[in-house]
């Protein structure tokens, strides 16, 4: 069994010591000083050293206690100073393995590795923290044992550099990135601040009537956009400085940061959703951002359910590159390409720019509210934003579509961030139509195909939008029908593989087996053999059909692929979330 770093006992203890330290100084030098003289004063410094001794000697033993090794098919690990916890992690069932430093753990030498698996919610394993070398090797060696290499020596696969990010490139980054988080506190600085600076400056500047609010609009539009397109390039920089994507057999490695540097990996044949994303900049000047969904937990983000959508961790793929750049790697890694769409009806681009008037005339009577409340608030201002409203929704309109390609379900939503989602049959999960109660006035429906990647809990999958509700049912119905086709044509290929691996030639029976429709007079063997596919008689059986081929897709994939197989845990997972959704 390995032990952490050592360094990682005073860099810890110091990590958790910081915040209480500074908080018991503070109650304990103002109790001192209530009480007054030199005892006062001594019995803090005693607290905060008892304080500072306490989280050392926690850090010391946890550092005692904390063990994992590397066995020819778990990583296990133990530890627990009060309660002792013991985990064997098959490295069949890992699905990234990343490594992260910040500044000061680059100082020491030290990194954070976590080990991420399919479906689950959060980390599944952390070592905090080995040395940056011996991080290398635990990613190494996983890698190794997941491909089923168990000489020590063995080669690595061949490494071929598909992106690497120049910093001419990380440049446009981050000028065509914009973080909108900041609107709100720019407007509440701009309206308080627009007045002081009014009385500051010789220039007249109008501070009632009409003109007062077209000024005070425009400088508030133009505080905005400023403070969130620097707030964008400088997120930009510290994420993607220095990043590379190089695929590595069946995995793709990347690394970037600056501040907080990453290295992970995400497996290639676990990809569920690629997503092609883009603003109105990137679109003017032919860029694109490629981004990967992974089944489970998004590595990089944060832990538990507060998780957010914004931090990408491996599922940035292409922060930046040209579009048919872009679309090249899509086709190389899931021989795709960007369909023709079929937009919703026409009469739809009326109720988006009707929901625009909507939105605007909200604004314009909350601000009336408060005119008549406190006075002095042009109310009237965002009067001026409705031909744009007109604008927006027949923009909206046009960059929103679906298509089914012979592999995948293709959709496209949005304008000023517009995504383009391609979502392989075999990984939709769930197909499901819902429709609002605008929506029902429309008559339109929206059908979203549900899959296990990390963005699907925040509402990330791939949706057709305000389509009619009798191309909803019917594509409701085509998606389940190519479903259990792919999954058929899937299982037939694992079995195809595995029988060549085994030295053993398909057979004629086998062929006709896999192939026949389904028939009530199946064979014995036939109702036994696992790769023999049959049509579900009813809906309820035939969605039943589909949970259980998912779960044996998993374990047939991950028996006959060997590194990547799953096992019953893997299997109990898959047909958990299924049932959960």
């Amino acid at each position: 069994m390995t032990h952490l770093s050592p360094l990682s006992v005073p860099y810890r203890a110091a990590q958790r010591s910081i915040s209480i330290v500074f908080a018991l100084a503070f109650l304990a030098f103002s109790g001192g000083a209530a009480f007054g003289g030199f005892l006062g004063g001594l019995g803090a410094v005693a607290l905060v050293g008892f304080a500072v001794l306490t989280i050392a000697g926690y850090e010391f033993a946890y550092y005692q206690r904390f063990e994992y090794e590397l066995t020819s098919d778990t990583l296990d690990i133990r530890s627990g100073v009060f309660s002792r916890r013991n985990r064997e992690i098959p490295y069949r069932r890992i699905q990234n393995v990343d490594i992260s430093r910040n500044v000061a753990q680059r100082l020491f030498g030290l990194a954070a590795v976590d080990l991420e698996t399919a479906g689950g919610g959060g980390t599944e394993g952390s070592l905090r923290f080995v040395t940056y070398e011996e991080a290398l090797r635990i990613q190494k060696e996983v890698a190794r044992l997941k491909r089923g290499d168990t000489a020590p020596d063995a080669p690595e696969p061949d490494r071929d550099v598909l992106f690497e990010l120049t910093p001419r490139e990380l440049a446009i980054v981050g000028a065509l990135s914009f973080d909108l988080r900041l609107p709100g506190i720019v407007f509440l600085f701009a309206t308080s601040v627009f007045p002081i600076a009014a009385s500051f400056v010789d220039v007249p500047i109008p501070t009632r009537g009409i003109a007062a609010g077209v000024v005070g609009a425009a400088t508030i539009a133009f505080l905005i956009a400023a403070a969130s397109w620097a707030a964008g390039f400088a997120s930009s920089v510290v994420n993607y400085y220095g990043f590379k994507l190089t695929r590595v057999g069946d995995e793709l490695q990347y690394e970037r940061g600056l501040i907080q540097h990453y290295t992970g990996s995400i497996p290639v044949d676990k990809l569920q959703t690629l997503t092609i994303e883009d603003n109105p900049l990137k679109r003017r000047f032919g860029y694109a951002t490629l981004l990967v969904e992974t089944a489970g937990y998004a590595p990089g983000a944060d832990n538990g359910a507060s998780a957010s959508r914004s931090r990408r961790g491996s599922e940035a793929a292409i922060p930046l590159a040209t579009r048919d750049r872009v679309q090249a790697l899509v086709e190389e890694l899931e021989g795709v390409t960007e369909p023709t769409f079929e937009r919703p009806p026409t009469r739809i681009r009326r109720r988006y720019v009707v929901r625009y008037l909507l939105a605007i005339g909200a604004i314009v009577l909350g601000l009336y509210g408060a005119n008549t409340i406190f006075g002095g608030i042009p109310w009237y201002t965002p009067m001026i934003l409705a031909p744009v409203a007109a604008v927006a929704g027949v923009y909206q309109w046009r960059h929103r579509g679906r298509a089914l390609t012979e592999n995948h379900f293709v959709t496209r939503n949005g304008f000023w961030k517009r995504e383009i989602r391609f979502v392989p049959y075999y990984r939709i999960q769930t197909t499901i139509e819902t429709r609002t109660i605008f929506q029902r006035r429309w008559r339109v429906s929206t059908v979203t195909a549900d899959t296990a990647g990390s963005l699907s809990i925040v509402g990330g999958d791939a949706a057709a939008v305000d389509i009619e509700v009798a191309a909803a049912a019917d594509l409701r119905d085509e998606l389940d029908d190519r479903l259990r086709d792919a999954l058929a044509a899937r299982r037939e290929e694992r079995r195809r593989a595995r029988q060549a691996s085994l030295g053993v030639g398909p057979t004629d029976d086998s062929h006709t087996q896999a192939d026949a429709p389904d028939t009530d007079g199946l064979s014995s063997d036939d109702q036994t053999d696992p790769f023999v596919y049959r049509t579900p008689k009813s809906r309820t059986e035939q969605q039943e059909s589909v949970n259980d081929r998912q779960a044996d897709d998993v374990t047939v994939a991950d028996d006959d692929a060997g590194p990547d197989a799953g096992d019953d845990e893997s299997n109990d997972d898959a047909e958990n979330e299924t049932d959960s959704r």
